[in-house]
């Protein structure tokens, strides 16, 4: 039952996708399904330097993602001030703002890994 749940998901998030992508529609739905946006601790914002964050993301020890927030196209104040505008942020809200190069498939029984190096990290097996 879990996995033609987990199919039906993976399905659901594909047709999302292509079709807000297809259509010019937002398709962050198709990042909200169950099981999705595993994240790790809070961090308070007086640890980090909110434009000189480096974080990588690894697939059973692969790097596969190593991004750093100066890189972004818009800096986290100004991000936060658009979203802001619009959607009432409360502190602890989280806001996703893309993804960096480096995306690929991940399987059942996949160690990911994600971290801001000396800061946090946390790890989790795809199901």
């Amino acid at each position: 039952h879990q996995q033609k749940l987990a199919d039906q998901q993976k399905e659901a998030v594909v047709s999302t996708q292509s079709t807000g992508k297809a259509e010019r529609k937002p398709w962050s739905i198709s990042k909200c399904l169950d099981t999705h946006c595993a994240v790790g601790e809070f961090i308070p914002a007086e640890k980090l330097k909110h434009n000189d964050v480096e974080m990588k993301l690894t697939v059973n020890g692969e790097l596969r993602q190593h991004v750093n927030t100066r890189e972004m196209l818009f800096d986290v104040p100004t991000l936060l001030e658009y979203v802001n505008r619009y959607i009432t942020l409360l502190p602890g809200d989280l806001v996703q703002t893309g993804t960096p190069e480096g995306v690929g498939p991940m399987e059942k029984g996949d160690k990911v890994t994600v971290s801001i190096p000396g800061v946090s990290e946390a790890s989790f097996i795809i199901v």
